[in-house]
């Protein structure tokens, strides 16, 4: 399989539609290393880029951004809780100094805005190559721990009941050449310097980027049922997700089923439920379904046990008359939260 790189993405506020087309037309070829860059939602997104000269600096470290839409609205952003980069476009408001400027005058600008956030997401990208080499090689990982190591020694971690460690400076080059080797249960530790995160996490990551198609054939033919809720930070969680949950929580239901309750087709369908799959959600054996109701799971989220999949390392056309997707999106059962 030849190398496979994430979807990053921009969420944008206070750009003008022209000002949106022109930075969509920049980004393609701003990335120095081939990654591919495209707007999202503020809560999907990856990095956020604010237009300065619509942005009011008010008290409490809370800035204010005007639409650049006539019929948009002002979104107020608490800088200090934004857990990802924030770039903004010159000039910049009064009272404010930020450390990510660019100059839509100017594509070279834009680009080195690009650069420079590619290297804060080095992580991010290593974890999700490291994520597509477990599903690439998932037959003959099994659930133990391994050591992955490249020309200049360790650069990730893997436990597949446990936790996951990467070097930050790791490329996606160092993860495709790399080499796993087994290792006992008691060498498991990652170096304090990795970036660590849950094999759910990582697992999840890979499946709202990915381009693949990774939803097995059994889940687009057989019953499938809801297994418990995912063991993520519930921000993490989309609408469609929610949605999933809750309706297989209510009664088990095959693709086409699930297609009619939710209003969901085809790739948008098969991308939700296949991040569900890989982090053990929704299952397609009726032995591992939920038997014990909405089942509230104690303790944080780093004393869960994070076990393997519903199918993940284990052995196991638009249709007509849609029903109108439901505005409910309340989850099926309590979710762990950061």
């Amino acid at each position: 399989m030849s190398l496979e790189l994430p979807i990053l993405r921009i969420g944008l506020a206070g750009f003008s539609l022209e000002q949106q087309e022109q930075l969509g037309q920049m980004l393609p070829a701003a990335s120095p290393n081939g990654l591919t860059w495209e707007f999202a939602r503020f809560g999907e997104s990856d990095a956020v880029w604010i237009h300065g000269s619509r942005s009011q600096v008010l008290g409490d470290g809370m800035l204010r951004v005007a639409s650049g839409i006539p019929s948009g609205r002002s979104v107020q952003i608490n800088l200090a809780e934004v857990d990802r980069p924030v770039a903004f476009a010159q000039p910049l408001p009064r009272h404010l100094e930020a450390e990510l400027t660019f100059d839509l005058a100017r594509p070279e600008s834009v680009d080195e805005v690009v650069e420079r956030l590619e290297n804060w997401l080095k992580p991010l990208v290593a974890q999700f190559c490291l994520a597509s080499e477990i599903l690439e090689q998932e037959s003959a990982l099994g659930a133990g721990v391994y050591h992955v190591s490249g020309a200049g020694g360790l650069v990730a971690v893997v436990d597949l009941r446990g936790e996951v460690g990467v070097l930050p400076s790791a490329s996606p080059l160092d993860i495709e050449n790399a080499i796993w080797t087994p290792r006992p249960r008691d060498a498991s530790a990652i170096p304090s310097h990795f970036v660590r995160c849950s094999l759910s996490k990582l697992m999840w990551q890979y499946a709202v980027r990915t381009t693949r198609d990774v939803l097995p054939r059994r889940y687009r033919t057989d019953v499938l049922y809801f297994r418990r809720p995912p063991r993520l930070p519930q921000r993490m969680l989309r609408d469609a997700h929610l949605l999933l949950l809750r309706e297989l929580s209510v009664e088990p239901g095959n693709f086409a089923d699930l297609q009619q309750r939710t209003g969901l087709v085809g790739a948008q369908l098969a991308q939700a439920l296949a991040a569900l799959y890989l982090v053990g959600a929704i299952t397609s054996n009726a032995k591992r379904a939920s038997q014990s109701g909405f089942r509230r799971e104690t303790g944080p989220e780093s004393l869960l046990q994070h076990s393997s999949p519903s199918g993940l390392l284990g052995h196991e056309s638009s249709p007509q008359g849609l029903r109108p997707r439901p505005q409910d999106m309340t989850a099926p059962a309590p979710l762990s939260l950061e």
